[in-house]
């Protein structure tokens, strides 16, 4: 049986703003989804004793309020002042909750540029595409945190193409493989996904050419012929790197109305 899920009558007549994304917001709603989907732009900021009076004053839960309240007294964590909040509002289910809780855990301890990955890898998970190329080009255009490893920044390259090739778009795939495989010293995964985008623009001579001295490319695109094969085989298709070539620049011509 469904549960269903009571909205709180309660507006404010006066909004409160979140000041990092300039949003107002009017209900417990709005503040419970903000919370939800910028997990990883939460930082100490929410933890205010302005956001506990408007909680008080404009939505009438005071027992929510003083709740967090007690948190700011007792300098409680950003993940149990954000928790305090979503389970109270009486919206979320155990398990959405939990969720929601291991997500905090994860992000706790991570610096600016590893949460705005999580958010493009949030998005990307989300089958959103281009929101997720946004964030990850955002994150290449800044100057780059010396305190993380540079494979870091090849897997942020590699999700780069991954969002790019699902779209088709297999020349900008190509350009940002290459500068996964460059950074992130043979990681194999990395490599087989930029071997297929390599055949998907290239002419065969230039592709076997390319293939001619590296004994591992080689090997890489033997088992991409082999899984290619049992795939086709298995979907009774016949797709030629032509097909695909025609189905990008159609995707290419759509995507520029």
């Amino acid at each position: 049986m469904a549960s269903l899920i009571l909205c709180h009558p309660k507006r404010a007549k006066h909004p409160y703003e979140i000041t990092r994304i300039h949003k107002k917001i009017y209900t417990i709603e709005e503040l419970c989804y903000y919370l939800c989907n910028h997990l990883y732009l939460v930082d100490s900021t929410i933890m205010n004793h302005q956001l506990c009076s408007w909680i008080d004053r404009e939505l009438e839960l005071n027992s929510l309020a003083r709740g967090l309240k007690f948190y700011l007294t007792r300098n409680a964590s950003i993940e149990q002042f954000i928790m305090e909040i979503l389970e109270k509002s009486n919206i979320y289910s155990e398990r959405e909750l939990y969720q929601m809780q291991a997500t905090l855990e994860t992000l706790k301890n991570q610096k600016d540029v590893e949460r705005e990955k999580y958010k493009g890898d949030t998005l990307f998970d989300s089958k959103e595409y281009e929101a997720a190329i946004l964030v990850y080009q955002s994150i290449l255009k800044k100057e780059w945190d010396t305190t993380v490893k540079k494979e870091f920044y090849g897997h942020i390259h590699a999700s780069l193409g991954s969002c790019f090739g699902r779209l088709f778009l297999y020349d900008e795939a190509v350009r940002n493989y290459k500068e996964a495989v460059a950074l992130t010293d043979d990681d194999l995964g990395i490599i087989k996904a930029y071997l297929y985008s390599c055949k998907q623009v290239y002419t065969p001579q230039e592709y076997t050419k390319m293939l001619s001295n590296n004994s591992l490319y080689l090997s890489i695109d033997g088992k991409i012929k082999e899984e290619t094969q049992e795939w086709r085989k298995q979907a009774n298709l016949d797709v030629s790197t032509e097909d695909v070539r025609s189905w990008r620049q159609v995707y290419r011509k759509i995507d520029s109305h």
